[in-house]
């Protein structure tokens, strides 16, 4: 019998931030969005007073005085050096691991001499949380839908104490199908659970009790897949090598809209040289960008307008100045006066490997950009050591209007030597 573990850190962006300053420890604190616009993780203690995830942040301040609520920018570059940290150890623990998101990794245990899974698991916590200082809860079941619903109720119980082994006791799984929520499956989005509930359908159990044609009449293969998980049928296994991205963005909302064409201009430069660095950071070439900007949409007192252009890079290319050149070619063709810009962005499309580029008669040979290629390598290579945005196409201010709103933004503890935490001793 097939067996998965899903290993998920707790509230992992607010345990990011707590490792570095204890005192956080016991209060309410939550972690927003860009642009510090609203809620996109919370503490246990956050919860309690009320704080619900997306919440916008202007509506959480007077939490502030009256329960002290910390409210933090985000601060990616902690979190995902932290997740790898956390996904090194957990490799230890298993040859079969899926890095699934950030803060989830699903474990193969299939075949592993492990006599007793729930304090395997229990060693699991104590070695993630000694070595990293972020708590994180495991979920034990024979598929990966049965780990994450088990990861659920891990976490919620406190008997589990932050472990469940559903295969341990068969009758444990039809328990803790009773207990789950259908909306609360992985898998099962909104639209489904409502349609689920208009037919009385209300928590897994239910569910897997409904005939495999209404199913797959009601939800598609898709949710046919995700029933023969409940069940107990491995349908989805280990995907230890994920295929290539086909699309890339790189976008984000502007701290005051921008009516003047030089910000925007300057906004676009700067997406469009960290789409291409994380396109050649995957091994891969765009044959398409796609470049747009649009106004507040949540202001429809003011003038509203969409601009969206696609360009096709012929021959595909990861070259910074190419596609930066493409990109304000789109930008320059679709701008209009008199409208104030709130968000703008960068999309990659049609990526491929180098190697994978279908080539005609009129294909450049193989080695024309081998400069192109030494330059980018030379440009990553100085980010890489000194630290994003040390060398770039047209470096934009760092108080340009459009710049991120991140008041509230803790030191890069792990990954900036100027911000390394101090000690005194």
């Amino acid at each position: 019998m097939a067996v998965y573990a899903l290993v998920d850190c707790n509230n992992f962006y607010v345990s990011c931030e707590r490792v570095f300053n204890p005192a956080l420890e016991g209060k309410p604190v939550i972690v927003m969005s860009n642009n510090d616009g609203c809620a996109v993780a919370r503490s246990a203690e956050a919860k309690a007073i009320g704080v619900d995830m997306a919440a916008p942040a202007f509506k959480l301040r007077h939490l502030v005085e009256s329960h002290g609520l910390v409210m933090l920018s985000s601060n990616y570059a902690l979190y995902g050096d932290m997740s790898e940290r956390v996904m090194s150890v957990l490799a230890t623990f298993s040859p079969g691991a899926e890095v699934y998101s950030i803060d989830e990794c699903f474990l193969d245990l299939d075949g592993l001499p492990v006599d007793d899974l729930t304090a395997w698991s229990q060693q699991i916590r104590a070695t993630v949380r000694r070595w990293t200082g972020i708590p994180v809860s495991v979920g034990i079941g024979s598929t990966k839908t049965l780990a994450k619903l088990a990861n659920r109720l891990a976490k919620k119980s406190k008997k589990a104490n932050g472990a469940l082994d559903l295969t341990r006791d068969v009758r444990w799984v039809e328990a803790a199908l009773k207990q789950t929520p259908v909306g609360d499956v992985w898998g099962i989005g909104r639209q489904y659970a409502a349609h689920c509930g208009v037919n009385g359908i209300r928590t897994a159990y239910d569910l897997t009790l409904q005939s495999d044609g209404w199913i797959k009449k009601t939800m598609g293969a898709v949710g046919l897949r995700t029933v023969m998980e409940l069940r107990g049928t491995t349908v989805h296994t280990l995907d230890t090598a994920p295929s290539d991205k086909q699309t890339t963005c790189c976008s984000r909302s502007f701290g005051e809209a921008v009516a003047d064409y030089g910000q925007v201009r300057d906004a676009v430069v700067t997406f469009a040289s960290r789409a291409a660095e994380k396109i050649r950071g995957q091994g891969l070439v765009a044959g398409a960008l796609q470049v747009f900007a649009y106004t507040d949409r949540f202001r429809p007192d003011q003038p509203q307008f969409s601009l969206n252009a696609m360009i096709r890079l012929s021959p595909p290319t990861s070259s910074t100045p190419h596609i930066i050149g493409a990109a304000l070619k789109g930008l320059e063709s679709s701008w209009r006066d008199g409208y104030g810009y709130k968000k703008a962005g960068v999309i990659m499309l049609d990526l491929v490997r180098p190697e994978d580029i279908p080539r005609d008669l009129f294909s450049p040979p193989p080695d024309a950009g081998v400069k192109p290629k030494a330059l980018m390598t030379a440009v990553d290579g100085i980010n890489r050591r000194l630290g994003k945005g040390s060398v770039g196409y047209g470096l934009a201010p760092k108080d340009a209007p459009w710049q991120m709103r991140c008041d509230s933004r803790t030191p890069s503890y792990t990954t900036s030597w100027d911000e390394l935490p101090l000690v005194k001793a």
